[in-house]
């Protein structure tokens, strides 16, 4: 794929891997858009990049509606939307209800909601591009959170589910799975933390950079830490064994915290 012209849309672009996704494309001749929710770190990001900001909602109807809306007025068309923003809300089953709901709308329905509007126009035209910012946590689990875990496998599922479904009709589907990045979601230290750096914490521009190179073949799944293939490829032969040393890490994981 040659982004040199292509009209793109990234959410959660005032920083970590959204901006570095961002930063790439336009140094790869694309036009960009980018969203976040705080509007001086969305307007920033922008300015710094060359980019044209959007803030606002990408989560609920009424927001992707008006960030589309917003990127066809100040370019015309969307050529690939990139999917980046998430949230972490909650632990374990202890998670709030509005823990719950808050995952649900920003890690799986806002792509639901974003290829609704998207999908019918890019049939028309015959293409599109449709890239979700998942988590290795989609492929595998993400111990002590279990809304970004449960969600974040619902993004991995629905872009599973649209690949299978249009890639024959010209729209490319890409699910980007890093496991640790230095980005927020990651400062805060402990055990969790340790065991993530086991296989490299990357930072947001190796994710980019690795994304970039998949524009290029098309593949599916994305994965900055090639390991997190390899887990998967364990968990898919062998469920009870893979589920066995997951129980062991948190054993771990809560021996450290006793």
């Amino acid at each position: 794929m040659s982004v040199t012209g292509q009209r793109i849309v990234v959410t959660g672009a005032a920083g970590g891997i959204g901006k570095a996704l961002a930063a790439r494309l336009i140094a790869g001749g694309a036009q960009v858009v980018v969203n976040d929710l705080d509007p001086v770190a969305t307007r920033a990001s922008a300015t710094e990049l060359g980019a044209y900001a959007v803030p606002g909602d990408a989560a609920s109807e009424a927001g992707i509606a008006a960030l589309l809306a917003a990127a066809r007025d100040h370019f015309g068309e969307v050529d690939a939307w990139f999917a980046n923003a998430g949230i972490v809300a909650g632990a374990g089953i202890d998670a709030s209800e509005a823990d719950w709901a808050a995952s649900w709308e920003v890690n799986t329905m806002a792509h639901v909601r974003a290829a609704r509007l998207l999908v019918p126009g890019w049939l028309a035209r015959g293409g599109g591009r449709f890239v979700v910012t998942a988590s290795a946590a989609g492929l595998l689990t993400a111990l002590g959170t279990a809304p970004y875990s449960v969600t974040k496998h619902g993004a991995v599922a629905f872009a599973e589910w649209l690949s299978a479904t249009y890639r024959h009709r010209g729209i490319v589907v890409q699910a980007i799975c890093p496991q640790g990045v230095r980005t927020g979601m990651l400062a805060p230290p402990g055990p969790m933390r340790d065991i993530l750096a086991g296989d490299g914490v990357l930072t947001p521009g190796d994710v980019a950079e690795t994304t970039w190179r998949a524009l290029q073949d098309d593949r599916f799944l994305i994965l900055p830490q090639p390991e997190a293939g390899e887990y998967y490829r364990r968990r898919a032969g062998d469920p009870d064994r893979w589920l066995g040393g997951m129980n062991a890490l948190q054993r771990l994981l809560e021996n450290t915290h006793s």
